[in-house]
């Protein structure tokens, strides 16, 4: 018997670009429900929804404005949803996001249809994102009402939460108490056949004439953007020292120039341009390179280069490039937040140092670049970790296919983990 499971994220495949495909190449229909950006997948029937009603978006009190854009999501999901039913759509299983909104009123729909949440991450009212870095953080009443009106449509869609998943312990951990006994932590997985130390590896910066090797002291920071969020001006703080005590170091960055999680400068532009006017003449732009967003090879082909990867965040949701450096058999030097630590274990497979010292940053590159033999055991130990915790088709996605089924047979466990299984 053919059972049907709906996918519903605004930016389809987003998380799920392993797993539909997994469930159509076994016979399973897939469906899926999509905002604008949408991708299809192929043999995958992709339904766009516009969020926009036709009269335009109506005004607010400027607290409503999140909560206003998700309840017009759940609306624009909610009539797509009825054409397809009156199409004869009939799944046994809803599959999506909560964090957009667009699950608020499938139970309405669907009232006897089990849906499975990617529970990615509740906004904490303390403890989280908002108040960890004071640089960047009002957090004064008024901040914290527009977090608590941010997180409402996260808290009603956890009253119709029949299942949740989440991608790792920490992101769990956010979910309040009384909802995680519905949890199962399995990440999205990593593909560490594909994503894997492979030689020769070279990277070609063309723009820049140079051509980076294993060996070479390359420094790397990635990012969607570049951002505080993700520790940019820590890293950024911290390249003049680098630059003094390792003078031959080159610095490769990636990521764009907006905003992807926090705000812009209170001045206007990019936080790059924010960053190199701060640091002025202390810094050497020639051995600082800014390749703004690459294609995946080219990303892991930087991984497989350099001498040390720094990933930073803020207490929030983590990043598959940390993963996937990892993978590649990187060293990496990561910031000792919740979410990092997840996943490094300082001296055992990474390094990890204080997310506010880029003094203390720079003196632990430094060190690694000067000794590169030494930490040749953190660089195994850092893509063993991916391979059993988070390779895609020995781990991750075997278990996803496994909750999938017990919640389509309306069997999923009754006492559910916060733990990873």
């Amino acid at each position: 018997m053919t059972r049907t499971v709906l996918f519903v994220h605004q930016n389809f495949p987003g998380q799920y670009r392993h797993l539909a495909p997994a469930l159509q190449a076994r016979g399973d229909r897939v469906v899926a429900i999509g905002g604008p950006t949408s991708q299809p997948l192929p043999a995958i029937p992709l339904h766009r929804y516009d969020p926009l009603p036709p009269g335009g978006v109506p005004p607010c009190h400027p607290w409503a404005a999140d909560f206003q854009t998700k309840i017009l999501r759940a609306e624009a999901v909610a009539r797509c949803l009825e054409s397809l039913l009156s199409d004869g759509l009939r799944p046994d299983l809803v599959v999506g996001h909560p964090g957009w909104g667009e699950l608020l009123v499938v139970k309405d729909l669907l009232p006897d249809v089990p849906v499975l949440h990617q529970v990615e991450f509740i906004y904490p009212l303390q403890g989280g994102d908002v108040g960890f870095d004071p640089e960047f953080t009002d957090a004064g009443w008024r901040t914290r009402a527009r977090l608590r009106l941010r997180r409402a449509p996260q808290l009603l869609a956890l009253q119709d939460l029949d299942w949740g998943l989440a991608p790792t312990p920490w992101q769990a951990s956010t979910v309040p108490a009384p909802f995680r006994h519905r949890l199962s932590v399995i990440h999205e997985g990593i593909d560490t056949a594909a994503i894997a130390p492979q030689g020769p590896a070279r990277l070609q910066l063309q723009r820049a004439g140079l051509s980076f090797a294993p060996g070479d002291e390359v420094v790397s920071f990635v990012a969607r953007n570049l951002e505080p969020y993700r520790g940019f001006h820590t890293f950024m703080r911290m390249l003049p020292l680098l630059q003094r005590l390792r003078p031959r170091a080159q610095v490769v960055i990636v990521g764009g120039d907006g905003v992807s999680y926090g705000a812009a400068p209170p001045g206007g532009g990019s936080w790059k341009e924010a960053m190199l006017q701060e640091l002025g003449d202390s810094l050497d732009r020639r051995r600082v390179h800014f390749v703004g967003r690459v294609p995946h090879p080219v990303l892991h082909e930087l991984f497989r280069v350099t001498a040390c990867h720094v990933y930073l965040t803020v207490p929030f949701v983590l990043s598959w490039s940390l993963l996937e450096a990892m993978s590649c058999g990187a060293l990496v030097i990561g910031s000792a937040t919740a979410p990092v630590q997840d996943v490094i274990e300082d001296g055992r497979n990474g390094l990890l140092v204080d997310f506010f010292d880029h003094r203390a940053l720079a003196e632990r590159l430094a060190a690694v670049l000067a000794g590169p033999e030494g930490h040749a055991g953190l660089r195994r130990e850092a893509r063993r970790t991916v391979v059993e915790r988070f390779d895609l088709t020995r781990v991750c996605l075997p278990r996803q296919l496994e909750l999938v089924d017990r919640l389509m047979v309306g069997s999923a466990t009754q006492e559910g983990t916060a733990g990873e299984r």
